[in-house]
């Protein structure tokens, strides 16, 4: 399964006041406007009401930036991707911004290239530590407060994101949620990481669908909600359109109009 649910072992902080050894490629196995802090009576107070979500897009959203991105340079950086791999992963990203259709799992391959050979524990250590160096000063204050607010009103804060499960986990150890639903790479036999996805991505439409299969493993169906929902891009359109109440965060020009015809709030977040 591609969504994978990991729970921190300590609560997020609710006392803030807050704004709303050989690796093949194909080789498989295994923070305008801020919302209102929702009030404490928001949330499920009692077993008969359904667990209400509070879902936040990572890249663009909960950062500023985009992390595969910035993980593509930092590779580039320290000399793991060849040229021509590093050109196939610019093509892909000019016909992305161009809105073409694109195999979202065929360019998180390439960029898994970098770690073929290498014990995934290896890999896994090395995206920590770009975490630390390059994402995490760009974690967006209005973001830590509107998920202390959440926290504390009783929801489940969960971050929903296409990049790599390693980034997400090392966000977890210092940030205001406690689970996640994000892309993770296989693994194989011998320890390391393909060039393939466990199931899809987490973007787009299947936001939506990985939120289902974790939240109904979770809490059973029917017993949650998905209550809030925070995204940037157009591609979020699915995850907002999901949700009782949709924000729009700094959102690009496609979403931007999206919001303004389905009334959903539209956020400036530095």
């Amino acid at each position: 399964m591609a969504d994978i649910h990991n729970d921190k072992q300590t609560a997020a902080p609710a006392n803030l006041s807050g704004q709303p050894q050989t690796c093949g490629e194909g080789a498989g196995s295994p923070k305008g406007g801020e919302a209102a802090a929702p009030s404490a009576g928001d949330g499920a107070g009692s077993a008969t009401e359904p667990v209400e979500l509070a879902v936040f897009d990572f890249d663009g959203t909960s950062i500023s930036g985009n992390s595969p991105v910035m993980l593509v340079r930092y590779l580039m950086q320290h000399d793991m991707l060849e040229n021509t791999v590093v050109l196939r992963i610019l093509l892909w990203a000019a016909a992305y911004k161009l809105r073409l259709p694109q195999n979202e799992s065929w360019v998180r391959g390439l960029v898994f290239r970098a770690f073929l050979g290498m014990p995934h524990e290896q890999a896994d250590a090395f995206m920590r530590k770009f975490y630390d160096e390059k994402v995490d000063r760009r974690f967006r204050r209005q973001a830590d407060e509107t998920m202390a607010a959440h926290a504390a009103a009783g929801h489940d804060v969960v971050i929903v994101s296409a990049t790599f499960e390693p980034i997400i986990l090392r966000a977890m150890e210092f940030h205001r949620f406690d689970h996640q639903v994000s892309t993770r790479m296989r693994i194989d036999g011998g320890g390391c990481y393909t060039c393939e996805v466990e199931g899809l991505p987490i973007e787009g439409e299947e936001k939506v669908a990985a939120i289902r299969r974790y939240a109904d493993e979770r809490y059973g169906r029917d017993n949650w909600e998905l209550g809030y929902a925070y995204g940037d891009h157009h591609s979020d359109r699915a995850l907002l359109s999901a949700a009782k109440r949709a924000f729009a965060v700094t959102p690009d020009k496609p979403l931007a109009r999206t919001a303004r015809r389905k009334g959903w709030e539209i956020l400036d977040w530095d």
